[in-house]
């Protein structure tokens, strides 16, 4: 789409209106964001479109409208959605062998458990290998939980979190500033990086891992933006 824009505001209520008009969902609703800190970097990435507009470069505008068309209308259905991977969460699931990748998932993994037992006043089933352990139930029924105690918008930036984890826990921990974001994604990522370090880095794998990265960093931004 061509800009057909000039200018970018943010109104009272926390809406973004280009040239004085109110921007929409494509769902028709208000885009307005709960927090001026939001509706700011809204304003920012239209302020910033050049000739041509690239939604691809507009995470926040997108998260938003995600939060407003898809979640807003049934978010405990969402949640729930999210919560079910902490029934099979990356941290709980370590390698057998060898010692050095072991040693490295107990050093980045361990602690983000420690911290959720604590927050949640939960225990974990941790295992070898890939055949599913289940968690204890109150593990669970906590955890989701916490998962549904949040709103649209926050539930839509932990998703990719969770999503790309494959981690309720570090999604969780992320959220409630318990991991920086990039301490967050070297723990995910420890299996890939001791790969890499030993069989070499392939340029399409390192590709995506870095598309990854880029999302997930995104919708640890989005969350800092709701405070």
């Amino acid at each position: 789409m061509k800009r057909f824009y000039t200018s970018v505001s943010v109104t009272s209520d926390g809406g973004i209106a280009l040239d004085g008009r109110p921007v929409r969902t494509p769902g028709r609703a208000p885009l307005v964001a709960p927090t001026a800190a939001l509706a700011d970097a809204i304003a920012r990435e239209w302020a910033e479109q050049g000739d041509q507009i690239d939604p691809r470069s507009m995470r926040f505008t997108g998260l938003s409208n995600a939060a407003i068309d898809r979640v807003a209308p049934d978010p405990e259905t969402f949640a729930r959605g999210l919560s079910v991977y902490g029934e099979s969460d990356l941290l709980c699931y370590r390698a057998e062998s060898p010692e050095t990748l072991v040693a490295r998932q107990a050093a980045a993994w361990d602690p983000l458990l420690a911290w959720a037992a604590t927050r949640y006043d939960v225990a974990f089933t941790v295992a070898t290998g890939i055949v599913h352990r289940p968690q204890p139930d109150a593990t669970l029924d906590r955890l989701t939980a916490a998962t549904v105690a949040r709103d649209p918008f926050a539930l839509v930036g932990l998703s990719p979190l969770v999503t790309i984890s494959g981690s309720l826990v570090t999604a969780l921990a992320v959220a409630e500033e318990a991991v920086s974001p990039d301490a967050a994604w070297l723990a995910i990522t420890v299996d890939e990086a001791w790969q890499a370090e030993r069989w070499g880095e392939d340029t399409l794998a390192a590709q995506a891992l870095e598309a990854r990265r880029v999302e997930f960093i995104a919708a640890a931004s989005f969350l800092s933006l709701l405070r």
